[in-house]
Formats: C-alpha cells, sequence, structure tokens
C-alpha cells in the first residue's frame, strides 16, 4: 500500500499551530514575527513527520528560485576540456544534498558589459559560481560590491570575493623544480586557453617566476597558447617546435587536454617521450594514467573543488557567516613516464 504524502496540514496539526505558520517557518520568511518556541516546535514536527516543503511553495514565499548558475566564461570548453565534468560533478553533489538546481551558463568572447548581470537581474538564479572568469571582469567587480551571493572558480582579485582555489605558485613550481632537476634548462609552456584568463596567467606568471628563481632568463620563443582543446594542444606544440630558437627539451602544458595535444604533435614529429622531450601536465583527469607514456601532471582535486565551491555558496545563499572568503584546495605531483624520472632514478 502505497504511503500517504505528509502535509502542512499534517505539520500544524502535529505542531498545534495554523498551516500559515507552519509555511511562515519553513520557508524562512520574515513576513511575520514568530517566537522562537513556535519555530522550534515546527520544525520538530516536521522533521518527525519526515516533511519536505513544495519547490513551487518555497519560491512563491521566499522569491527564489533555489537554482544556481555556473557560468563557463568560454563556452567551448565544454566540447573540449576534460576537468569541467569533474567540478560539474562536485557541484551536483552539494546542490542535490541542498535541494538546489544547476542552470549551465556558457557567456561567449566578447559578449557585453551585463552578461553577468543579466542572468541576475532575470531572477533566474540566486546565485553563481563562476569558472575561470577573465582578468577583465567589472561586471564581476561589481556583482561583488552588491553583495550578490557569488563564488569564483579562480580570481579577479576583489578583496571581498569568494573563492575555491589552490596555489597555482606552489603547484608550477613544483613542476619546474621537478623539470630543472633532471637536467632540463629549455622548458617550454603551453597555457590552456589564450592569454587574459586569470588562471591561464597566473600558470605562466608562476612558469616564469620558478624559471629565474633557478637562474633561467625566461625566452618567449618557448611560450605558445592552446585554446582548451587537444586539437588546439597540438597546435602550439607544433608551433614551438618549428620557431627558430632553441629547441625545448621540456614542456609543461596548462592542463592534460593540452598535454594530450602535445603527445601526439611529438609523436607526428617523430620525437620520442621522454627520450627527446618531456611533458608535464595538469589536472591528472583520469585518462592521464592510461596514456602511453603515462603522464606526469599536477593533481588537482576537481571533484572536490567543485564540491567545496557549491556548498560554499549554499552558505551565503542561507545568509550564514562565512569567515573563510578563499578555500584554498591541496596540489600534488603526480609522477609518471612522460618526464622520465623514472628512468634516471632506475
Amino acid at each position: 500500500m502505497e504511503r500517504r504524502r505528509v502535509t502542512s496540514h499534517d505539520v500544524a496539526r502535529r505542531a498545534g499551530v495554523s498551516r500559515a505558520t507552519v509555511s511562515m517557518v519553513l520557508n524562512r520568511s520574515d513576513a511575520v514575527v514568530i517566537s522562537a518556541e513556535t519555530r522550534q516546535r515546527v520544525l520538530e514536527a516536521a522533521a518527525a513527520l519526515g516533511y519536505r516543503p513544495n519547490s513551487a511553495a518555497r519560491m512563491l514565499v521566499r522569491g527564489d528560485t533555489e537554482t544556481i548558475g555556473l557560468v563557463v566564461t568560454d563556452p567551448q570548453v565544454l566540447a573540449v576540456d576534460g576537468f569541467v565534468p569533474q567540478l560539474l560533478y562536485g557541484i551536483a553533489q552539494a546542490t542535490r544534498e541542498s535541494g538546489y538546481r544547476i542552470l549551465l551558463e556558457g557567456v561567449e568572447p566578447g559578449a557585453g558589459p551585463h552578461a553577468y548581470g543579466e542572468l541576475v537581474e532575470g531572477r533566474r538564479i540566486d546565485g553563481l559560481i563562476v569558472l575561470n572568469p577573465p582578468t577583465d571582469a567589472p561586471q564581476i567587480h561589481a556583482l561583488i560590491d552588491q553583495g550578490f551571493p557569488l563564488v569564483l572558480l579562480g580570481s579577479v582579485r576583489h578583496p571581498r570575493e569568494h573563492a575555491c582555489n589552490f596555489s597555482t605558485r606552489r603547484a608550477i613550481r613544483r613542476s619546474m623544480d621537478h623539470l630543472v632537476g633532471l637536467g632540463h634548462r629549455a622548458i617550454a609552456h603551453i597555457g590552456f586557453s589564450p592569454p587574459g584568463f586569470v588562471a591561464t596567467d597566473a600558470r605562466l606568471n608562476s612558469y616564469r617566476e620558478s624559471l629565474r628563481a633557478h637562474g633561467i632568463e625566461p625566452d618567449d620563443r618557448l611560450v605558445a597558447y592552446g585554446a582548451f582543446s587537444a586539437e588546439s594542444g597540438h597546435r602550439a606544440m607544433r608551433e614551438l617546435l618549428d620557431r627558430d630558437g632553441p629547441r625545448p627539451t621540456a614542456v609543461l602544458a596548462g592542463n592534460d587536454t593540452i598535454a594530450l595535444g602535445a603527445l601526439a604533435a611529438l609523436a607526428d614529429a617523430g620525437l620520442r617521450v621522454p627520450d627527446d622531450i618531456a611533458v608535464v601536465g595538469f589536472d591528472d583527469l583520469p585518462f592521464a594514467a592510461q596514456l602511453r607514456p603515462a603522464l606526469t601532471t599536477v593533481r588537482n582535486p576537481g571533484v572536490e573543488q567543485g564540491r567545496q565551491a557549491a556548498q560554499l555558496l549554499i552558505r551565503l545563499l542561507k545568509g550564514e557567516t562565512v569567515e573563510q572568503r578563499r578555500i584554498a584546495l591541496p596540489t600534488e605531483l603526480v609522477v609518471r613516464d612522460s618526464c622520465g624520472a623514472r628512468r634516471v632514478r632506475g
């Protein structure tokens, strides 16, 4: 026999209050002053009966949408990048637990200054998570200034931003120390996107810092840019090989998807990895260990980053006090075959 659905009338009868009071308490409305004792009685009654408020009713009372917007700052990344699905999975874990939905939006390069504001002003979402925001993002700064609930997977360097990220400098420095320790001096770098994105620029700057720390002067002839896809990584690697100047003995790819394309380009050029050139990626995507040679890479916990970013945003939406504005996740260098370290040690 099918169990009867618990209603707000059942909760009201158990708590000894009106259905209107139940609605006000469970929907966190402050339109009417309700005593703490009455609120507690309603909450206990709802918990005892296993009552879940109807989402449409909550939206009407509270004026929210129970929807979190995930904004990808270049939509093509959804079709070609392997890291975004990990973030999405982590975000979905947290939102499912809290009763929120995800609205996935893309902001085309060159979109107008109100691209983010239109999402907010249209009341389609209650809060935003922004992946890899551009360096120049005045509309994001404006939303932060207005106090709109927003969490960055990256940074726009706003003093009051909420962000979930990792130490780019530490992760890149660890990779560069490893390559220099293997004897490499001509180390190339391929950005995972065109310049102008915070994460891409930060990885390039950290790469240059690391070179200087080892007494190596950065050479722009050893820097190229991809555009999120493995195909663009292939193209960038070919560009590096075709340039006049020093031939790289190692390449630090901006992420594993770019590294995948670079490995294919090196094979096409008849170069052996790691005998002729070492390759290091970033992210440790599931395919990294299955490549041949297996890819040395920085393990960046994408699922956990997405989950913690969503949890942080949900806390903001609930009006909770958040003392830690920036969450810094740990990374580690996973040494496999593509850098040649195992042969050196052997």
